[in-house]
Parts: C-alpha cells; structure tokens; sequence
C-alpha cells in the first residue's frame, strides 16, 4: 500500500515513522525545556524571578536557532546532513566570537560590561544573522568557507549595530532586529559571487521527506518567535510577545488563503507555508513593544505574507535572473523583504505617534531611515568582498559538480541512493 504524493511515492509505513519520530523530537524537546526551567529554579542558590525569566526567554531563543534554524534548512534532498551538521557548527562559533568582540568593545570603549547572561543572549539573537546569510549559500560553499563567513560577518554586523546606537542613537533592542535585513542582504551579496547551479540538478530539488524536516524546522520557528521579539525589549515585553504572536497566526492564515489562490490546481504549496508563515514575526519585530493595539500587528503580518508570497514569484522570475543570483533557501523574500516592510512600518507608525511634535518628527524619522539605509549597505558591501575573499583558490571553492552534495564532506556507510 503507498501514500501518493505531489512529488513522488514513498511507502505509508516509512511516512507513518516519519510523521511519528516528528511528534517524538518535538514532545523530546519540550520535555527538556520543562527539565531545564525546573533545574534553574531548584538549583539556583538565590532565586530571583528576573534571572529566571531571562534564562527562559535565552533557552527560548537557544531553541530555535538550534533546532528551529537547524530543520529549516533541510529541504534540499542530499544535504540534510550539512544543514544541521553546519547550522550546528556556525552557532555555537559564532556566538563564541560575538561574545569576544563585545568583551573588546567593553576594554576598549570602557563601556559598562553587562550581565553575562544578557550577553550571550545578544550572541545568540547576533548569529542569527550567519544563519540567515547561510541559507542564501547553502549547498555551495564549504565547512572553511562557512567558518570564514560567520567571523566575517558578526564582526562587521556588531560594527554596524554599534555606529547606529552610537551615532544615530537607535535603541539596541531595535538595531537588534536588523538582524533580518543584515543576514538577508549579506548572504545575496556572499552568493552573487558563486557561480549558479545548472537549472537542471537533481540535487537542487527537495522530496516530501526533506519537506516535512523542513516544515518541522519552521513549526520550532513559529512557535519561539514571540521570544524572540521580546528577549531584548526594555520594557513592555508582554506587550511585544502578543503582537508578535497576532502578526504569525494572521500571516499563518494569509499563507494558507494565498498559497491556494495562486495554484493552477487550487492546492497548497509548502514552499509558500514554509516561508510566508514566518513573515509576519519578521516584520513586526521592529515595532512589536510598541503597538498599542493587535489588530495592527495583524495588519503587518497580513501585508508581511502577501510580501513573501507575491515578492516569490517576482524576485524568482525577473529579479534574480537578471542580477544571477541564486538563493538557494528563498532568505529575501523570506527575511529581506518582510524586514524592509518592518523598517517601512516603524518609520510609518513613528510618525503617527510623534505627529503633534514635528520639530522632533523629522529628525527621528531621518535617524531610523539612516540607520535602515546603512545597515543594508554595510551588508551589501561587506558581503560583495566577502564573497570575493571566499572565491580565492586557497578555500577550495566547491565546483558546481559538487553542488548540493552531503557525501562531499560525511562519511556515509551506504551510498546516498534514494537519500
């Protein structure tokens, strides 16, 4: 008996152990987290709520650039070892480096050194970025290359975030979330230099294995944004998790509605639920902590998933051939796009709050304009000669042949037949 599928055929039995090993890492990882929660309560020598509450809002934010980001690259059919492998490796190197570059900035600066575990927070929010960058070059570039990117880049990304608090006094809560735009526009600028796979490929191609994987890693995703929004908010962290949480499940149901709407065959499409469920936490990061009502967030994630899903088809169609970039993941109008819309849309709700006093309006408006216009141009010129540096015969780049391929770099016991 088979389970018949859009893409292929797979027996139903190994589709049932696959939906139920799903369910079990799920329910495995909620059960840690529990166990976690109770062991910083029970062991901690002086308890205090506020400590608690930043560890579990850490952990939140742990979880789903691990796991989240982790599955949410596998749905390429031969390179689920590497998505997760390398995910694995950038994290926990980059977030060493980001927490080195803030010690420096605090001798050097003599700032005041912060909490520790604020800082390795930031570290943790910080390498998102890497991982976003990631997914525009996933498949083409090797553990060496990875390595150099993600020390290239959080560097060059704690930089700009220390020009925009320095000089155009953004709040570091919000030059935080830039972090979208950052990793989005550096990772197409790192990919415009690698040369572009054969339409043809196999290997870039996913199956209904390699979807589901992938679906889990956006389910991880979805469920920790509202953490994420609200780790570094100062103040109205309630406030930032029911936004955020309003602008996903509206930009979830968007996702759904369009995906079915711009089928030929009225049926959905993963790689539109895949993307545009998340567009909606993207774009209302900016502004999540001070949205005084829900519905306008829902608003941010309906037009957010409207972004994603129509940008798709125009960046895929005309922008992308034109420029011969290939986003291997879709990370622009995935992240880029949903992150400009935020930038837009802070700027837009900023004038509306501030209208009475235009003497300040204009100078707010041109300080987080400024800071939106350099971060992507920081990202696009940093990313164009990181892109050139790894090129460079010394780091081996990956010939086109070799594109997309796991057995390049694991040691399998089997051949990769059917993988």
């Amino acid at each position: 008996m088979t389970v018949s599928v859009s893409r292929g055929t797979l027996p139903g039995l190994q589709v049932q152990e696959l939906i139920s090993w799903t369910a079990s890492t799920f329910y495995a990882m909620v059960l840690v987290s529990k166990l976690n929660s109770f062991y910083c309560y029970f062991c901690s020598f002086y308890p205090d709520e506020d400590i608690i509450q930043v560890f579990l809002s850490f952990q939140d934010v742990n979880h789903m650039v691990i796991f989240g980001f982790g599955f949410f690259l596998t749905f390429l059919k031969r390179y689920g070892f590497s998505s997760t492998g390398f995910n694995l490796l950038i994290v926990v190197l980059g977030v060493q480096c980001s927490m080195l570059v803030e010690g420096l900035l605090v001798f050097f600066l003599q700032r005041e050194n912060e909490d520790g575990l604020k800082r390795i927070t930031k570290a943790v929010v910080s390498i998102t970025a890497v991982v976003i960058s990631t997914g525009a070059v996933l498949g083409k570039t090797n553990p060496l290359q990875f390595i150099l990117m993600t020390v290239v880049e959080i560097i060059v990304f704690r930089m700009s975030r220390w020009i925009n608090n320095r000089f155009l006094q953004v709040p570091d809560n919000i030059s935080m979330m830039h972090v979208h735009l950052f990793g989005a526009y550096f990772g197409l600028a790192v990919s415009s230099r690698f040369s572009e796979p054969s339409p043809r490929s196999e290997k870039n191609a996913s199956t209904p294995k390699s979807d589901l994987l992938s679906m889990l890693g956006t389910l991880f995703l979805w469920v920790f944004w509202p953490s994420f929004n609200s780790v570094l908010a100062v103040k109205d962290k309630s406030k930032a998790i029911y936004n955020t949480y309003f602008a996903l499940a509206v930009s979830a149901v968007t996702a759904f509605v369009l995906s079915v709407l711009t089928t030929k065959d009225g049926k959905f499409r993963m790689t539109h639920i895949h993307s545009a469920v998340l567009a909606g936490g993207v774009t209302v990061g900016y502004a999540a902590h001070s949205i005084k009502y829900p519905w306008i967030a829902m608003i941010l994630g309906l037009l957010a998933s409207v972004v994603t899903i129509l940008g798709s088809y125009c960046l895929q169609r005309c922008l992308n051939p034109a420029l011969k970039i290939h986003d291997s993941s879709g990370v622009h109008f995935t992240f880029g796009l949903p992150g400009v819309l935020g930038a837009l849309a802070q700027v837009i709700l900023l004038v509306i709050k501030n209208w009475t006093n235009l003497t300040r309006l204009g100078y707010l408006v041109m300080l987080h304009v400024g800071a939106f216009c350099l971060t992507i141009s920081v990202a696009l010129i940093t990313g164009f000669i990181t892109g050139l540096i790894l090129n460079l015969k010394l780091f081996k780049t990956i010939p086109v042949s070799k594109y997309f391929e796991d057995q390049f770099y694991w040691e399998f016991p089997h051949l990769a037949v059917g993988f």
